[in-house]
């Protein structure tokens, strides 16, 4: 058995412009592997191919060429198509696009429901699910009365109850307040170290992807950087070359750095800033 959860061998995804007809790349040779158990950042500004690479892991988009292996199952293979969901699971960008029913627990049931498990399991993986996400006790709610953020960890319950391997989140948090946002992250979060869920999370926030294990940062179709997030966020220059932002303390770190101030720009939050001041003789 190997140890990947994902595997991108040389993909490319290519579509056709409807104003001209000519074919672009949306994803431009990529290879890239995700291990079991990782929590991966991918970032990117709109249109550098981040959320054409989320669909291809749960074989919403099918390469136009090279291989995409989830859990060594080829996705190009319509024969797999199930298998691969039941495996890698996908929570969008807006809640309310992905709720079916009328009742928080009707709408966890709905994904293992159409897996064909039977009722008195469906009933052990909703209540189970809402109590990972912190949401059981609004099992009887109407999820239309929820806030933006309970709704995503509902959508996430959802894709729980289904038992996959990993988690592909695009933006999940784009369209919540702040405490909307933390509510979701710290459930990702706990839902990768408690669980071990594969979580790959495609977002453009710079404080998110701070919290991964790896970032990986693509631009044009291809993967320009990755590394753990300290390494990523210190290339400040790079990051802003192609529209990126930095954390804002990385950012007023590598300013210090630049005016002559010697600190390191390896650096992540408030605390590590702090202390970092408080060393400076």
């Amino acid at each position: 058995m190997s140890d990947k959860m994902v595997e991108c061998k040389d993909l490319t995804f290519k579509y056709v412009n409807g104003e001209n007809g000519e074919e672009k790349y949306a994803i431009n040779g990529v290879n890239l592997s995700v291990k079991k158990g990782e929590f991966l950042v991918v970032l990117g500004h709109n249109g550098s191919g981040k959320s054409t690479i989320a669909k291809h892991i749960n074989a919403l988009l099918l390469p136009s060429g090279g291989k995409v292996y989830v859990d060594g199952i080829d996705t190009s293979d319509a024969s797999n198509t199930w298998e691969v969901r039941k495996r890698a699971g996908m929570v969008f960008q807006n809640p309310d696009n992905q709720m079916v029913a009328t009742i928080v627990e009707e709408d966890v049931a709905f994904g293992p429901e159409n897996l064909g498990i039977e009722p008195s399991e469906i009933r052990k993986r909703v209540d189970d699910s809402l109590k990972k996400v912190e949401m059981y006790e609004y099992r009887k709610h109407a999820p239309h009365l929820l806030s933006g953020g309970q709704k995503q960890r509902i959508a996430i319950a959802g894709i729980l109850a289904m038992r996959p391997q990993c988690i592909i989140l695009d933006e999940p948090t784009a369209m919540l307040d702040p405490i909307g946002r933390k509510e979701v992250i710290s459930t990702i979060k706990d839902v990768n170290k408690t669980y071990g869920i594969t979580i790959i999370l495609i977002t453009h926030y710079m404080d998110e992807a701070a919290e991964a294990d790896r970032i990986i940062v693509m631009d044009q179709g291809k993967v320009m950087m990755e590394g753990v997030p300290r390494e990523v966020f210190s290339h400040v220059e790079t990051m802003k070359n192609i529209g990126l932002d930095v954390p804002q303390v990385t950012e007023l770190a590598y300013e210090l750095q630049k005016s002559g101030i010697n600190i390191s720009t390896k650096i992540l939050n408030v605390d590590e800033m702090v202390d970092a001041l408080c060393q400076l003789k």
